[in-house]
């Protein structure tokens, strides 16, 4: 039965559209809704709405289903909607009444989104640490091949001398402010929903400092229209992280995919790594770096759908933030599958010194040149003159 179900039937075709594909989606909220609602059963026993006995077999029964789900054994169906409905259902199926009482001082607004936030900050933690998995990866080249020389481009053409410590300080760099973004995604998302019901407060005392505490949030979300108005926006904040992660990682595979040609060679891929051609057999095609490439478009095609998305509302509630929740979870999963596997790449990548040694040709020194004409007192714009006419 459906949280919402009065007397009417909805009509099987409207059902099937307004559902969507959320049974699928939510499967991954089940542990977080459910230690949500174990935080709620025991701020409602702390208000007297339940007993502690009542409340321990409401905790019992919560983690069973966490079990269950772990088991692979907890199912959503189409007719449940979410796993919100799914996990009510069995808690009235089991506990019969009591069951009932969960809901008490709560909506699935403000249900939806602890379970949510629960979720964003545990797994923005773990892209945290896929970050500094290859900050690692990139250290220990830099480590073991930091000296190496090798042509920097500018404009897609030799330019001056770069080494590799530089190339991986690059993104070093950039993943330390990255990770700097993911945290200011998980001090937004550390403000607790509950109990602000709908969107316009739940009609009794309840004590949401409690439930914030009991949950591992830092704070309470206090104004409840901001709660529903931030459903979209934090989704968007987050997204946007993501995106530049993404982008540092689009970038580096295009320098891997670049450097790693046989025209170059400054990088070698392992055999291992590259796929072949299904008619030119002496094809090594690092196909793994173009598609971690292609993935940040998909990311930032989440990031567009958001704004869209959450564009246009009145404050308030509205079934388009339904659509909000599958663009974060593909851009989570994109985004740590993708840092998963340049991990992967950069802890077995090969530096060719000596294709970098051969790349240095003489014209990748001329600004090296202008300034040793500097340092004798030439203005620059002479030494720069001088030097260029060697190149015209």
């Amino acid at each position: 039965m459906k949280l919402w179900q009065k007397k009417t039937p909805l009509d099987a075709r409207i059902e099937a559209f307004t559902v969507g594909d959320d049974p699928q989606l939510d499967q991954r909220l089940i542990p977080y809704d459910c230690t949500a609602s174990i935080a709620h059963a025991k701020m409602l026993e702390k208000i007297n709405v339940l007993t502690s006995q009542e409340a321990g077999k409401l905790e019992k029964e919560l983690n069973r289903i966490m079990q269950m789900h772990e088991n692979g054994k907890f199912t959503i169906t189409m007719d449940q909607e979410d796993c919100h409905t799914a996990i009510e259902n069995h808690l009235t199926k089991k506990l019969g009444d009591l069951g009932k009482k969960i809901h008490t001082a709560r909506s699935r607004n403000d249900q939806v989104l602890t379970a949510l936030r629960l979720y964003y900050k545990e797994s923005l933690a773990q892209c945290e640490e896929k970050i500094e998995k290859v900050i690692a990866a990139l250290r220990h080249i830099s480590g073991n091949f930091g000296t190496i020389q090798f042509p920097g481009y500018t404009h897609t053409r030799k330019a001056m001398v770069a080494d590799m410590a530089m190339w991986t300080g690059a993104f070093e760099e950039s993943m330390l402010d990255n990770i700097k973004l993911l945290r200011c995604c998980v001090d937004l998302n550390n403000q607790s929903p509950l109990g602000t019901g709908a969107g316009y407060g739940v009609p009794m005392e309840v004590d949401r400092d409690y439930t914030a505490c009991v949950l591992g949030f830092s704070r309470v979300q206090n104004s409840p229209i901001y709660v529903q108005n931030s459903r979209g926006k934090f989704e968007n904040t987050t997204v946007h992280a993501l995106s530049q992660i993404m982008l540092d990682l689009n970038r580096m595979a295009s320098d891997m995919i670049l450097f790693s040609i046989p025209d170059l060679g400054f990088f070698v891929l392992p055999d291992a790594f590259c796929t072949g051609s299904s008619i030119m057999p002496q094809k090594k095609n690092p196909d793994v770096l173009e598609l971690v490439r292609a993935r940040y478009h998909e990311v930032i095609s989440n990031e567009i759908q958001l704004k869209s998305t959450t564009a246009n509302l009145i404050s308030g509630y509205h079934r388009d933030l339904q659509m909000t929740k599958k663009p974060v979870f593909e851009s989570l999963d994109s985004t740590m599958d993708c840092l998963d596997i340049i991990t992967l790449v950069l802890q077995n990548l090969k530096i060719d010194k000596e294709n970098c040694k051969k790349a240095l040709t003489e014209e990748v020194y001329a600004t090296e040149k202008v300034y040793e004409l500097v340092k004798k007192g030439m203005p620059f714009r002479e030494a720069y003159q001088k030097i260029a006419k060697k190149y015209d």
